[in-house]
């Protein structure tokens, strides 16, 4: 299991590569192309890397183990609290890249809107404030979970 999901994720960027050894129609496509996929392929292959040589660290002993754990128990950190962060981070980083998308295409229809007409400046920002909002508000919830744990 432990190389089949790199495997996987290796074996899917070769076939989205395919379009590439045909006849590209803009050598910069190509290269960029090249360069996105070498940089997928070494990440892959690190993830593969590090995750063998920490399964083959030693384990610890069943006593240090059980002692660990205890003093997990009696802290109050655990899976729950794990899972409290992961749910934290993930909800400002998915809504920074909502807003991030947002924003890249309100952004320069506002301006040209805005080049166009310069009265129409103030209804082409709220669509960009919009965007923003977004990421405040994931900002917001992730600040209401760690608050919470």
């Amino acid at each position: 299991m432990l190389y089949l999901i790199p495997a996987a994720a290796l074996a899917a960027a070769l076939v989205l590569l395919r379009p590439l050894f045909g006849s590209p129609k803009a050598p910069h496509a190509r290269r960029r192309l090249l360069a996105n996929g070498g940089v997928f392929a070494v990440s892959a292959l690190l993830l593969v890397a590090l995750s063998v040589g920490a399964a083959a660290a030693e384990p610890a002993a069943a006593g240090e183990a059980a002692a660990a754990a205890a003093t997990a128990a009696a802290s109050g950190s655990g899976l729950g609290q794990g899972l409290g962060y992961l749910a934290a981070a993930l909800a400002t980083g998915m809504s920074c890249l909502g807003a991030g998308i947002a924003i890249a295409s309100t952004a320069p229809a506002a301006i040209g809107a805005f080049s166009e007409d310069p009265k129409a400046f103030g209804k082409a920002l709220i669509f960009v404030v919009l965007g923003e909002g977004v990421a405040l508000y994931g900002l917001l919830i992730s600040i209401l979970l760690i608050n919470s744990l």
